[in-house]
């Protein structure tokens, strides 16, 4: 049996939830800085960690952008 950890070992998102994403955004720039940073109406209008959530998991080009900006955040 593989180990967990060496399946994805180029991807440094690998094992971080969508959720622990958003929060570490979301306490960093808020949601007139996320809003800023990324044009979509989740985070633009009213938004919520939910609403937010299950935007970004319906919508894939909207995630990656969420996910470019947390590596760019955390990787620098």
């Amino acid at each position: 049996m593989e180990n967990k950890k060496n399946t994805q070992p180029n991807n440094p998102l690998h094992g971080i939830k969508l959720a622990d994403i958003l929060d570490s955004l979301h306490d960093h720039y808020g949601w007139e800085g996320l809003a800023e940073r990324i044009n979509i109406n989740c985070f633009k209008s009213n938004p919520t960690k939910k609403s937010s959530l299950k935007f970004l998991r319906k919508e894939l080009w909207a995630r990656e952008k969420v996910e470019r900006l947390y590596l760019k955040t955390n990787f620098r």
